[in-house]
């Protein structure tokens, strides 16, 4: 059954209007003559996603709000937080929020290059921080342990089982929150990966009992796609657990209809949810496939697969939606900064 057709932008409407309510007129971008609010709406949250769908649960194989109705979020992920906190400040989360509209935030945690292990007291203020700024927006936030390089997540295991116990015991009322418990596991068999799930989901559930949980998948998170398998070895092996979905990532110029057609047969077995692609090749860079991209995202609409598009930075990549140099200043707001890429996902955010 194709999934409901998704309502357009009241939300973000409605979180524009509370924030007209509380701060006065609206600015007008010159660049672009989009309408943005001047200053941030520290009260918006009333009328934000979270607040309108409230706590989400898995339902079969979809994602649904605390009424049981099938729900699919829109959003953005930061890139590596060690790399461009500057691009996650008061006026680039209020143009997320306000101006793009988005549903969700996946906040991308490096563990290693300069991540975490190089302070994890430090990162995981920087985390209990950036969650306090989304949820404050009214909007659901992916905590993401992205893990990398080494492939094996049981090399990281002790570090997530302390980060995620400190996440959930400060976070685990709210009923934003999602945990990514392991973006990119390559080069270990689904058994392996499958362990790591079943050792962090309870470390999570003593603090959270009802947040949803987002497992990583073979060959980087391509249902075992990437290395030469098929959903089937995950669909025939699930973690026995409530509350979970499976993460699948794509970037539309290296996956074609053999990965489109596996994430299609996937979801009509397995709840899942794509927590990161990209317009470019699987780098994140190089031309931008809008065609096929288009084509994903027509898929996920049908399915109710709720999306987060990579990354919400300046990076020199193609996959970056600002241009160089944005980020110290903005503005952030309108198009006028935006590369090709950014432009095309923040248009389809806001429909």
């Amino acid at each position: 059954m194709a999934f409901p057709p998704r309502p357009k932008r009241l939300l973000s409407l409605l979180a524009v209007l509370a924030a007209v309510a509380i701060i006065g007129p609206l600015g007008v971008n010159a660049a672009s003559g989009d309408q943005v609010a001047e200053d941030p709406a520290p009260t918006a949250e009333a009328v934000g996603p979270a607040a309108e769908h409230g706590q989400l649960s898995v339902c079969g194989t979809r994602l649904c709000d605390e009424s049981g109705n099938p729900v699919q979020l829109r959003g953005m992920s930061t890139h590596g937080l060690q790399w461009y906190s500057q691009c996650v400040n008061d006026a680039s989360l209020d143009a997320l929020a306000y101006d793009w509209g988005a549903d969700i935030v996946r906040l991308s945690m490096y563990i290693q290059e300069d991540g975490y292990e190089t302070d994890p007291a430090g990162f995981t203020a920087r985390m209990h921080e950036l969650i306090d700024e989304v949820t404050a927006r009214g909007q659901y936030v992916i905590v993401d342990w992205h893990m990398l390089d080494p492939g094996d997540p049981h090399y990281n295991l002790e570090r997530a089982e302390t980060f995620f116990a400190e996440i959930a015991s400060e976070h685990g009322d709210q009923d934003n929150i999602f945990y990514e418990v392991a973006n990119e596991p390559s080069g270990v068999s689904w058994s392996r990966i499958k362990s790591y799930h079943e050792a962090i989901i309870p470390v999570i559930r003593q603090h959270d009992p009802d947040g949803v949980i987002l497992l990583g998948t073979p060959d980087w998170s391509s249902l075992g796609l990437s290395g030469g398998t098929n959903e089937q070895e995950v669909v025939n092996d699930q973690v026995n657990a409530s509350n979970i979905m499976y993460t699948f990532h794509f970037y539309a110029a290296s996956h074609d209809d053999y990965y489109l057609d596996g994430l299609a047969r996937a979801a009509d077995e397995i709840p899942m949810f794509v927590t990161e692609f990209g317009t470019q090749n699987y780098s994140g860079e190089g031309a931008n496939d809008f065609a096929m991209s288009q084509r994903y995202l027509d898929l996920m609409e049908d399915k109710g697969i709720s999306w987060v598009n990579w990354n919400y930075s300046d990076d020199h990549r193609s996959g970056a939606v600002f241009e160089p140099g944005t980020c110290p200043g903005g503005p952030f707001t309108g198009t006028a900064n935006l590369k090709e890429a950014g432009e095309w996902i923040r248009d389809r955010i806001r429909e």
